[in-house]
């Protein structure tokens, strides 16, 4: 029995040796660059030389920095915007796709389209529209001409009237198809005789939805949603490669209308090397995304039933 104990146990400790890589890498490349950044949140710290520590300076000069705010406005208005659309499609796909009166067919041919535009790379994305969306040659432009819905070129990216907005319905349109297949799973989990005594009962689609469909997706709603305003207040992607200077702005004004947060950090952090600062912006941000999940948490999760 002994023997039997003990060669348990090193096959036990030998699990750990396979484990062990992962751990490493983990703590290399995760958990020590969170830990350092908070560190120089509270240093001068310019990339070089020894940091020089300041306290809570970075952090009062974030929260009195108009330019920082003026950039979270800018991530939060562009979010949503693309949180409206990229739900509100979603939805609508979901409420089609589950209504067992259409009884559509090719479900998953369907899923592999519209996730399409999640696999193509932000690069490319943003390649694509800037040639479609190009103010003298685009093809937008030229189709709006030709068909006489305009009488001149409009400048998409160039104006702040529609810079923030040509943006937020590119993001909708990549990420819609993630979560529709995300809420029609959450659907397919639902039990089939709820529906079937709502059709029996005479209940039409949106009564269905609202009162049966929609309160069981709530937990893949909040899963949605909180992983779209983590992803949504980190937007730096599309409107660096698309406008890196941050989009039209006001005469004299740093930034412009596509300036997002991390766009600014990115700013003190890679160009003005003020890492010290540029991790306080970090740790601001991550604050603020905690803070709104946690009110997600309250308003979405609620309390089980």
């Amino acid at each position: 029995m002994r023997e039997v104990g003990k060669k348990k146990k090193n096959r036990n400790n030998a699990a750990y040796l396979f484990v062990l890589p992962f751990v490493i890498v983990f703590l290399i490349f995760s958990v020590y660059p969170v830990f350092r950044t908070l560190y120089l949140s509270f240093t001068t710290y310019k990339g070089y030389g020894d940091p020089e520590f300041t306290g809570l300076a970075n952090y009062a000069r974030v929260l009195r920095d108009k330019f920082f705010w003026r950039s979270l406005f800018n991530t939060i208005r562009m979010w949503s915007l693309n949180i409206v659309l990229q739900l509100g499609l979603a939805f609508l796909l979901t409420i089609v796709f589950s209504d067992i009166k259409y009884k559509i067919r090719g479900l998953a041919i369907f899923r592999a389209i519209y996730y399409l535009p999640n696999l193509i790379a932000a690069t490319s994305v943003a390649f694509l529209f800037k040639t479609l969306l190009d103010w003298k040659y685009g093809t937008f432009n030229q189709i709006l001409l030709a068909s006489g819905v305009v009488s001149e070129q409009i400048n998409w990216l160039g104006q702040r009237s529609t810079a923030w907005g040509v943006i937020s319905v590119i993001q909708a349109w990549m990420w819609f198809g993630n979560s529709f297949i995300i809420l029609m799973a959450g659907v397919q989990g639902i039990p089939g005789d709820y529906f079937e005594a709502a059709a029996i009962d005479g209940a039409g689609r949106w009564k269905v939805f609202g009162s049966i469909t929609l309160p069981l997706l709530r937990p893949i709603l909040l899963y949605v949603a909180v992983t779209s305003l983590i992803g949504g207040l980190q937007l730096f992607d599309l409107p660096f490669l698309m406008n890196g200077a941050g989009g039209p702005s006001t005469a004299g004004e740093p930034g412009g209308t596509l300036q997002t947060v991390v766009m600014y950090l990115y700013k003190f952090g890679f160009e003005t090397r003020q890492v010290g600062f540029a991790s306080a912006i970090a740790y601001v941000l991550f604050f603020i995304i905690l803070f709104v999940s946690v009110m997600e948490f309250k308003f979405i999760g609620g309390k089980e039933d």
